[in-house]
């Protein structure tokens, strides 16, 4: 089953498979070492990224994804505000500390390689992470960032499906749905909304307090990053040196001539808002995946603009509004 949690979740810019997912598979390979005991002889780690991570890894922050994965960071977690200086100390100082605990060498130079010609079997964005001990290698891993921030490590690449069918068989949900047709007919048959379907799949897996909770947490998420991008200035990363827009079309639209009452001003909220989310994600900010770091504006935004101008959100609006629009999510 593909969970709301699946579409929607919590990471850092600028995107979820060359940001997000590179991330994560750094602090997975961490966690490999650390539970089969080797993190304590480690003192340098290598990682090589291969397909698309190699040809377009440098301008997506790919590298910097590593280095906060390989430290213990995950993206839902890292303290944004801490990342620049975070980076400048690691190339500064060419050490890292693994985990947060392990002290390992990281040199400019060869710690992490970006492999423009060379691409994996498997998919198209494939990174190797090689441990050593001196000059003898202790571990090595194989992962595959699929989209969306998922990873899988190269040895389960083929049973994953496999593994999904069984979880899923050993779980049934109640309203088992691949396509619009049986979505809708569920609904029909039941009398249910999409939302209550959703939420009915969605209680086999968690409590409907914890899928409240959840949504909680990923509309708080989305509403800092829509106020931080009305609100933050400056230059956007890149050789382009493009401007922020975002704070200038919220000053406009705040102003008296911003509040007439000509229905398109609505149009012009909603892509300010879904602009502010965009600059963010591109500035490595925190953002929600709906269902990608590249599609993650027009969610927060449609939700934002309800939220501001119609009606405070509260939590039946956040069950209504995200299990719909997962339900929609999937089917694509």
């Amino acid at each position: 089953m593909i969970s709301v949690f699946d579409l929607f979740s919590i990471g850092i810019g600028p995107s979820s498979s060359h940001t997000v997912g590179p991330m994560r598979a750094a602090h997975s390979f961490i966690r490999h070492l650390e539970q089969q005991g080797l993190l304590k002889d480690i003192d340098r780690v290598e990682t090589e990224c291969y397909g698309s991570l190699g040809q377009t890894g440098k301008g997506h922050g790919t590298g910097k994804a590593i280095i906060l994965g390989l430290a213990g960071f995950e993206p839902d977690t890292v303290d944004i505000d801490t990342i620049p200086a975070f980076l400048t100390a690691v190339e500064h100082n060419q050490t890292l500390l693994l985990g947060g605990v392990q002290p390992s060498r990281f040199p400019r130079q060869g710690a992490i390689l970006f492999n423009r010609r060379k691409s994996l079997p498997l998919h198209a964005n494939g990174m190797t992470l090689r441990a050593f001990s001196g000059d003898a290698l202790l571990c090595e891993q194989t992962y595959y960032s699929i989209g969306g921030g998922f990873i899988i490590e190269e040895s389960r690449f083929a049973s994953a499906q496999a593994q999904a069918r069984e979880e899923e068989s050993a779980r049934p949900l109640p309203y088992p749905f691949d396509s619009g047709a049986e979505l809708l007919a569920h609904c029909k048959e039941s009398g249910l909304s999409i939302a209550a379907v959703m939420l009915a799949n969605e209680k086999v897996y968690r409590s409907e307090e914890q899928i409240k909770a959840g949504l909680r947490r990923i509309w708080e998420t989305m509403r800092a990053c829509v106020i931080r991008g009305c609100k933050s200035e400056g230059i956007l990363p890149g050789g382009l040196k493009v401007k922020r827009r975002a704070p200038i079309l919220f000053r406009q639209l705040t102003s008296e001539a911003g509040f007439n009452k000509d229905p398109l001003m609505v149009m012009e909220w909603v892509d300010l808002f879904a602009l502010a989310v965009n600059e963010e994600n591109a500035a490595g900010g925190r953002v929600v995946t709906a269902p990608t770091n590249g599609a993650s504006g027009i969610i927060p935004a449609v939700l934002h603009y309800y939220d501001r101008f119609v009606h405070t959100v509260d939590d039946d609006h956040l069950v209504r509004f995200f299990l719909t629009a997962a339900a929609i999510g999937i089917l694509y």
